[in-house]
């Protein structure tokens, strides 16, 4: 029952009730249940690695799968919003006592999860004082009309970013530019093909720009701390850049022909589109104080971040930290105001929060630690590539379902005390779980990138899925033949001599 104000007076107004949707139910049900089989099935055996030592699944680790299984269902049906969902994980630990209150839920705060939100708000600055236009205007005179090398266009941007900065920021400033061209495909806000690839493109070929120096995500300087303390063996950013530079530029190449046969675009030209961003580029007349004001502020905080892989001095300022102080000089130079907060899709904010706790969840319960040495255990008598493959194999599919840090973290200390009885040099173990690690192609919460392009509102979270099985299989299948072929030609060690 509602009200409504008729002359004045409110007057009761009956609504019929929404009718039951079926297959919403049976997903919503289907996660649930789906939490509850393995949370009251009996304790499952320990994992045993190849020294004897036991790896036990305790309550709270059995639990930690149990609710992931429950939000991936929900997270690729979007039976509820994402956030939503986000937000049940955190309080599924506290209710089913995997983790206290205060643990899962500070998750959400994570220093990881602001440095989502300040380079959102960087992609708010590009749009607000008109640099994203700019920027595509001039991209789109260059690229032309043909749809095709649109795509292109904005790929190879995308990936060469990464280069010189974190791919979450990347993605977020990338994002708004995408918003501005694909205003000129002439379909208004509906869903099109070309937008689904446009716009997962972007987040793909972040991965896969991302994997090519250490300055494009965090994930490159743990593993390589992990490698040496292990092995006691140091890898330079410039051998991590020789071996992964081919891989990336392979990649970027390959997703843009995969999106142009999956999502072809309707339309093969945009006719005229040439000479329109080229007015409308004129028509935003010279650049503007604000534009400068945001750019030097913008340049100033990659080149800090860029600076602190090499500067050991800088390292105790933490990136977020860094990130967010810029986010208040935007507001202090009044380049933003309280009422653009509005526009921070909060939604993904919390898909991030939620993805940081029950990957904390299953880091901390040791339940991504058994399924890791479980999954190694299987192949420590196979031939050497299988082995390797399998590795990767591993790290992609925890790359997908939890930060991929924690994916390095959990799965290469294991793989590197293993490597040995099989005769694998540590070296190619390490470039195929960093490779991987960068390209979650299935699920939202995988990388920032593919959050942020789910904002464009262009495809679902099942459609996303949909697309980054082929993906994964092709990027399995091209990290096959470097691992086999390419790589020991250019000087990797894959065998223990």
């Amino acid at each position: 029952m509602a009200y409504k104000k008729q002359n004045g007076k409110s007057r009761r107004i009956y609504k019929k009730p929404a009718k039951l949707d079926m297959k919403r139910t049976i997903l919503l049900l289907l996660g649930v249940g789906l939490f509850a089989m393995l949370y009251l099935a009996p304790p499952l055996p320990d994992a045993v690695d190849p020294m004897g030592k036991h790896f036990a699944l305790t309550r709270e680790g059995k639990a930690a799968l149990a609710l992931f299984l429950l939000a991936v269902t929900w997270w690729v049906t979007e039976v509820v919003p994402i956030g939503v969902t986000s937000i049940a994980i955190g309080v599924f630990q506290s209710i089913f006592l995997i983790r206290n209150t205060r643990t899962a839920l500070t998750d959400f705060l994570d220093p990881s999860v602001w440095f989502i939100f300040g380079s959102i708000v960087i992609g708010l600055v590009f749009t607000k004082t008109g640099l994203t236009k700019r920027m595509a205007y001039k991209m789109l005179s260059l690229v032309g009309e043909r749809t095709s090398m649109i795509y292109l266009g904005c790929f190879l941007m995308t990936s060469a970013m990464t280069l010189v900065m974190a791919h979450t920021a990347v993605a977020a400033t990338i994002f708004p530019l995408l918003m501005a061209i694909y205003s000129l495909y002439g379909e208004g806000d509906k869903e099109t093909k070309f937008g689904k690839g446009l716009f997962m493109g972007m987040a793909y070929v972040a991965g896969a720009g991302s994997i090519i120096t250490l300055l494009g995500a965090a994930r490159g300087a743990v593993a390589i701390g992990f490698f040496r303390d292990i092995t006691g063996y140091e890898i330079t950013f410039f051998r991590l850049t020789y071996f992964m530079l081919p891989l990336g530029v392979l990649m970027t190449i390959i997703l843009w022909v995969y999106f142009i046969i999956v999502y072809k675009p309707e339309k093969k030209t945009i006719p005229g589109l040439r000479k329109r961003a080229m007015e409308l580029h004129h028509k935003l007349g010279p650049i503007t104080t604000q534009e400068i004001i945001s750019i030097v502020l913008v340049f100033l905080c990659i080149a800090f971040l860029g600076a602190r892989s090499f500067i050991p001095e800088l390292k105790p300022f933490h990136k977020s930290a860094v990130i967010l102080v810029v986010t208040v000089m935007f507001f202090a130079f009044k380049i933003l105001d309280i009422e653009d907060l509005e526009d921070v899709p909060w939604n993904i904010i919390l898909l991030f929060g939620g993805a940081m706790s029950i990957g904390f969840c299953l880091w901390q319960t040791g339940a991504a630690e058994w399924l890791a040495v479980n999954w190694m255990v299987l192949f420590r008598n196979a031939p050497w590539f299988v082995f390797v493959m399998s590795i990767a194999f591993l790290v992609l599919i925890l790359t997908n379902i939890i930060m991929n840090v924690a994916a390095i973290a959990i799965s290469l200390p294991v793989a590197l005390v293993i490597a040995p009885y099989i005769g694998v040099a540590p070296e190619v173990i390490l470039f195929a779980s960093l490779a991987v690690a960068g390209m979650p192609f299935m699920l939202l919460v995988g990388a920032a990138p593919n959050a942020i392009a789910y904002g464009s509102k262009q495809f679902s979270s099942g459609e996303f899925f949909a697309a980054g099985i082929p993906a994964s299989i092709i990027l399995l299948l091209v990290l096959a033949i470097f691992i086999r072929f390419i790589w020991p030609a250019m000087g990797m060690p894959v065998l223990i001599q």
